[in-house]
């Protein structure tokens, strides 16, 4: 009988191999002028994914796969911006696969990877739908890697825009809120529509999977 390993987030975040991919994967991205894609982009998405589910009353280990994900989520961007989630699930089928994960963890996280880029996404278990909030709600000033391009890239704007994001859970309410405080001195909240909105529809489609409502809250005004 085969004999399979406890792989936890702590492994993960030692493992030489998915820490250059990822690093890599950001290099690229810079290259050709996306916001940052590297490791506090990695680490936040991670526990975000993981508090979600813990405030929701799911076990441990759940939690810890959400964690997982989360992290691993974009290392297919050392292949390509295109389809990177695809290419990302199946790395880290493999990459699991050879720490000899359970057959059931490696398909848990390999299909929420595969499914959490609003092109293709879909909430199609609780970790992809804690995965697609939290890689969404990842909007912050600290992503821009240059300030001079904030006036001519619209997603530069938008990010350097913000001041401040939250995800926030109310368990009473069952809402999950993503509450932002824009400078409109920098980017009009039409701005953030502009690009963000299938988003914003993923993001609701998420959190309904989990039984909650999303709130998208602007500057202290409710928009969804």
């Amino acid at each position: 009988m085969a004999k399979y390993n406890l792989v936890t987030f702590g492994d993960i975040l030692k493992n030489e191999e998915i820490k250059a991919y990822i690093e890599k994967g950001n290099r690229n991205l810079g290259e050709i002028g996306f916001t940052e894609h590297g490791f506090p982009h990695a680490k936040r998405s991670a526990n975000y994914a993981g508090n979600i589910l813990k405030s929701l009353g799911y076990d441990a280990r759940t939690c810890e796969l959400a964690r997982i994900a989360g992290y691993m989520h974009d290392i297919g961007n050392v292949v390509n911006r295109a389809n990177h989630a695809q290419s990302g699930a199946l790395m880290a089928f493999d990459i699991l696969n050879r720490l000899r994960m359970p057959p059931k963890e490696v398909a848990e996280i390999s299909a929420a990877i595969g499914n959490h880029d609003e092109g293709t996404a879909a909430a199609v278990s609780p970790v992809a739908a804690a995965l697609i909030l939290s890689d969404k709600g990842d909007v912050r000033r600290t992503r821009v890697r240059d300030k001079e391009t904030v006036n001519a890239d619209i997603h530069d704007r938008v990010n350097y825009a913000v001041e401040r994001a939250s995800t926030e859970i109310d368990t009473e309410r069952k809402t999950v809120t993503l509450n932002i405080t824009i400078d409109t001195g920098i980017c009009p909240v039409m701005e953030y529509f502009e690009i963000f909105m299938s988003r914003m529809v993923l993001c609701r489609q998420a959190a309904e999977y989990l039984g909650l409502q999303f709130e998208l809250i602007i500057n202290d005004t409710r928009l969804l």
